[in-house]
């Protein structure tokens, strides 16, 4: 039995789907979180048993164990938040939810596989190349250079201009919001969890992950749903900064397919989760457009937010030769389909 933890939400319930297509018995432990959900889904397979209850709680964690031999852990409060009102949740749904699971975990002796729905936001900004001084790591962006309109980070040994470059797993760690700080939290709960049990532990860093059944009309969204639901309202999308910011946008069935292969393989450590192929936020606004109402073309409005980095895209290397995953899907198919996808109240 594995158990997928948010096995209800956006990417939880499409790792359910492709774990019962492979064979796998499974059982979903989800809280219907109001701020992902305002009603039942009803896309969940029945194949798959369902335990209704909080993730943070041990007997809730006692009947969603029993007989598992596998845990996809994709329960989270995702999202940059609105504000610091927010920061007691995200460390009490991300990091006390997961030390509460791998307490129980430990508890039965589980040595068993673990996968982690980890981040890119745990890289902070990508990284970035000089000419004169190699790779280098930029401080957080000035307000005023912001406010000004510049947006690319400088070297911060001459001030020169940057070359951003795909980020490899083992690039330095430097989350710069508060979920990106609970996300990497997260990642070192779970090495030490392995080291104390012997249980196989596998991060899987997702991208911007889109595709069918993302919630909308949430701050706490993915850009590519917020997108998507001003164009389903018949309005331009609005693209913060320059729609210059790069990032690697995958779909949700590859990060499907990432944790099905991640719970067969019994690979450790910390997989990019990415498509490979960096794309511009305003190149994936326009995309969308395009398949949606070509006319509604996105607006760039030159505001930013306190949080968000300049280019993070990933190197999908090490997850193909060493995990052996690879992503598959095409990204202006990918695109057309989530314009048509409805997204989940």
């Amino acid at each position: 039995m594995i158990l997928v933890t948010g096995g209800a939400g956006f990417i939880g319930s499409h790792v359910v789907d492709a774990l019962l297509e492979r064979g796998h018995d499974v059982r979903i432990l989800d809280c219907f979180l109001a701020a992902a959900h305002r009603e039942r889904p009803d896309y969940l397979d029945p194949r798959a048993e369902l335990v209704d209850g909080d993730v943070r709680d041990p007997d809730t964690l006692d009947r969603a164990l029993d007989g598992v031999t596998a845990v996809s852990h994709q329960s989270a409060m995702v999202g940059l938040g609105v504000d610091l009102a927010d920061i007691a949740d995200y460390v009490s749904h991300n990091d006390l939810g997961t030390a509460q699971l791998l307490k129980a975990l430990a508890a039965r002796s589980f040595t068993g596989t673990l996968v982690l729905a980890s981040s890119m936001v745990v890289y902070g900004e990508g990284r970035y190349r000089c000419p004169e001084h190699g790779i280098v790591r930029p401080g957080p962006r000035d307000p005023a250079d912001l406010d000004a309109g510049r947006f690319e980070p400088p070297c911060p040994a001459c001030g020169r201009e940057l070359a951003p470059e795909a980020v490899p797993e083992d690039a330095p760690l430097d989350p710069r919001s508060v979920y990106a700080a609970t996300k990497l939290a997260q990642e070192h709960l779970c090495a030490a969890f392995a080291r104390e049990t012997g249980a196989t532990v596998t991060a899987l860093r997702y991208h911007n992950v889109y595709g069918p059944r993302m919630p909308r009309d949430t701050p706490y969204a993915g850009v590519a749903s917020i997108f998507r639901s001003a164009l389903a309202a018949g309005e331009r999308p609005r693209v913060f900064e320059d729609g210059a910011q790069r990032r690697d946008f995958v779909h949700v069935r590859d990060v499907a397919r990432a944790n099905v292969r991640a719970l067969e393989a019994r690979v450790p450590g910390a997989f990019n989760v990415a498509s490979g192929t960096p794309r511009s936020v305003g190149e994936m606004a326009a995309a969308l457009a395009d398949a949606v109402d070509p006319a509604l073309q996105p607006v760039v409005t030159g505001q930013w937010r306190g949080g968000d980095v300049r280019h993070v895209f990933a190197s999908p290397e090490r997850a193909g030769s060493v995990l052996g995953f690879r992503a598959q899907e095409d990204f202006q198919a990918g695109m057309r389909e989530f314009a048509e996808a409805p997204l989940r109240a």
